[in-house]
């Protein structure tokens, strides 16, 4: 399989062990020829810096990266001076985001939206960028319907969105109905799917909890039965999320984006799985 759509995800260390730990990781990974490495970004600016000096790092090693920007409690002059720090430092590419509002934090800021933002980058900084934005399969958890959601995600591509990353999902019904009703509305913009590595259970169904990814019941029921066993719990998940990714890849989508949690195995193992067929 060719690796041009093939991309993935960190978020910024902490401290500088993890900086250096994430550096080791990295360096695995850019050995299976990703496009590009994306960086999150935490609430209300929390590790803006770091979201930055991550990518930076990233670039420094001859690769492309991509910071997450979130325009949530931010105002149009905090996210017009981030623009401009990334214009200047040569980035070329970002995930564009809503986010979500930090505990304390009283107001959603002067952007309320992600098709807001989108529109913000384009009117500043015209094609500079390739933006990317966030869709899902199965459903924003905060959206009213479903109907909603597809038409929230239609704004963003309106207002000037190039292609989509999907929140993780193990469903590829989902995604492909979810392609199939956003071409329907005439979208046609990439959606690049999602794909979390299944490596720990407990990690697992918070993270699904919190974002509404719905794990299947015999998934789900597969994994509780290896109790501590994680061993089992990996080998399982490198089956299931590799037989995700065939089917999708030969449904047509269009690549894959690795939520890594800064770890190289289970990614690496995945991708060496598809590319040995």
């Amino acid at each position: 399989m060719e690796t041009h759509n093939f991309s993935i995800e960190f978020f910024p260390p902490k401290t500088p062990e993890g900086a250096e730990k994430l550096r080791v990781t990295r360096r695995k990974l850019a050995e299976l020829n990703p496009k590009y490495f994306s960086v999150t970004f935490g609430a209300g600016g929390s590790t803006q810096q770091g979201t930055l000096d991550t990518v930076l790092d990233i670039m420094a090693d001859g690769h492309l990266a991509a910071p997450h920007l979130s325009c949530i409690g931010a105002t149009r002059e905090s996210i017009r001076a981030i623009l401009k720090q990334f214009q200047d430092k040569g980035i070329r590419r970002l995930v564009a985001l809503r986010g979500d509002l930090p505990s304390g934090y009283g107001g959603a800021g002067e952007l309320r939206y992600a098709n807001e933002l989108v529109e913000f980058i384009r009117a500043e900084t015209g094609d500079w960028f390739h933006i990317e934005v966030a869709a899902y399969p199965e459903v924003h958890p905060q959206a009213r319907s479903p109907q909603d959601d597809l038409l929230n995600f239609e704004r963003k591509i309106k207002a000037g969105a190039n292609s989509a990353i999907t929140q993780y999902f193990y469903n590829a019904d989902a995604y492909f109905q979810f392609v199939d009703n956003a071409q329907k509305l005439g979208i046609d913009a990439p959606v690049v799917a999602g794909i979390m590595p299944i490596t720990n259970y407990t990690q697992l169904m918070r993270f699904s909890e919190m974002c509404g990814a719905e794990i299947p019941r015999w998934v789900r029921l597969k994994l509780a039965s290896f109790g501590d066993d994680s061993a089992s719990i990996k080998a399982f998940g490198l089956d299931v999320v590799t037989s995700l990714c065939e089917r999708l890849l030969a449904g047509g989508a269009p690549g894959l984006h690795f939520y890594s949690m800064n770890q190289a195995v289970a990614t690496t193992a995945i991708w060496q799985r598809l590319t040995a067929k």
